[in-house]
C-alpha cells in the first residue's frame, strides 16, 4: 500500500536544510497528481517534511539557486514581518484575501483585531516556558471556499533555556501545503527573521538576552509539481557540480540587492 513518506532532514544553516528537503522529496517522495496539473504534466514527488536549521542565523544564509531575485527575497521578507502589501487585500475586487502579516498581526474574529504576534512576545517575556505561544492563520468561515487559502497555519514558539542559564527562542511553523523548490526557502528566510525579531523583543522585555534558537518547519504537503520537473534538474546539476560555498551566498552579499529593494518599496509607497 502506498503511503505518504514522512521526511526528516536536519542542517546547522537554512540553505543547506533547505537543499537536503529539496533533494529528499525528489528522491523519495510520492508520485501523486495536484489539483492544478494539465493533462500532459507527470505528477509531482510528495511527501510530509519535518525539516530542523540548528542556528537559522548562522551564515550563509541564502542559497545561490532558489527561484528568484534578490531584490525579491527581500520584498517578500518585509511583506511577512512588516506587512509591506497589506493594502493589497482585497477580496471583493477579486484580488488577495490575506497576506501571512494580516493573518499573524491583524487577525480579524469576533469583531475583535488581534495581533497574534505581539501576544505571543508578552505571553513568553512574562512565561517564558509556556505552551500557549501561538499563533494561527486560518479562518474557517472564508478559507475553505477560495482559490489560494493560506499554506501556512501555525506559528509555536517557546523560550528554553540553558544548563549555562541562556535564554534561546525555539520556533516551529506548520504549514498545510508547500512548493518545496519555488516558495520554501523565501518562507523560511522570512519566518527566521520572524523569529530574530521576536527574539529581541522578548529580550527587551524580559531584560536579559535571548538568542534565536533552533528552527522546525513542518509540512503536511511538501511537493515539487511535475509542471518544472525538466526545470528542477537544472536545481540538480548545480548540487552535482558546485562546492557548497559556490552553491550560497552570505547576507553581506546580498545586502546592496536588499538596499535596492528597500528604494524601490518606498517608492512604490509615495505612489
Amino acid at each position: 500500500m502506498k503511503q505518504i513518506p514522512v521526511i526528516k532532514v536536519e542542517a546547522d544553516t537554512l540553505p543547506a536544510a533547505w537543499e537536503k528537503a529539496v533533494l529528499a522529496t525528489w528522491k523519495d517522495g510520492l508520485d501523486v497528481k495536484t489539483e492544478y496539473d494539465k493533462p500532459e504534466d507527470p505528477m509531482s514527488k510528495d511527501c510530509t517534511m519535518i525539516i530542523v536549521i540548528d542556528c537559522p542565523m548562522k551564515e550563509p544564509r541564502i542559497h545561490r539557486a532558489f527561484p528568484g531575485g534578490l531584490e525579491d527575497l527581500e520584498a517578500y521578507r518585509q511583506e511577512v514581518v512588516y506587512g509591506i502589501h497589506d493594502h493589497w487585500i482585497k477580496p471583493d475586487e477579486g484580488k488577495w484575501t490575506y497576506t501571512y502579516h494580516q493573518r499573524l498581526s491583524a487577525y480579524e474574529t469576533g469583531g475583535k483585531i488581534v495581533d497574534q504576534i505581539d501576544y505571543m512576545i508578552k505571553k513568553l517575556s512574562r512565561a517564558p516556558y509556556s505552551r500557549r505561544a501561538q499563533a494561527i492563520t486560518w479562518n474557517p468561515a472564508t478559507d475553505p471556499v477560495t482559490d489560494d487559502p493560506p499554506c501556512l497555519q501555525r506559528i509555536w514558539c517557546r523560550v528554553v533555556r540553558s544548563s549555562q542559564n541562556k535564554y534561546t527562542l525555539n520556533m516551529n511553523t506548520h504549514w498545510r501545503s508547500r512548493d518545496a523548490y519555488k516558495a520554501s526557502f523565501m518562507n523560511i528566510f522570512a519566518l527566521t527573521d520572524l523569529q530574530r525579531i521576536m527574539t529581541d523583543e522578548i529580550s527587551k522585555k524580559m531584560g536579559q538576552e535571548v538568542s534565536v534558537g533552533r528552527y522546525v518547519d513542518i509540512s503536511d504537503s511538501f511537493h515539487i509539481y511535475g509542471s518544472y520537473h525538466e526545470e528542477f534538474k537544472n536545481f540538480l546539476k548545480i548540487v552535482d557540480s558546485r562546492s557548497f560555498d559556490d552553491r550560497t551566498w552570505p547576507t553581506e552579499f546580498a545586502m546592496p540587492f536588499f538596499e535596492d529593494a528597500k528604494e524601490k518599496i518606498k517608492n512604490e509607497e509615495k505612489r
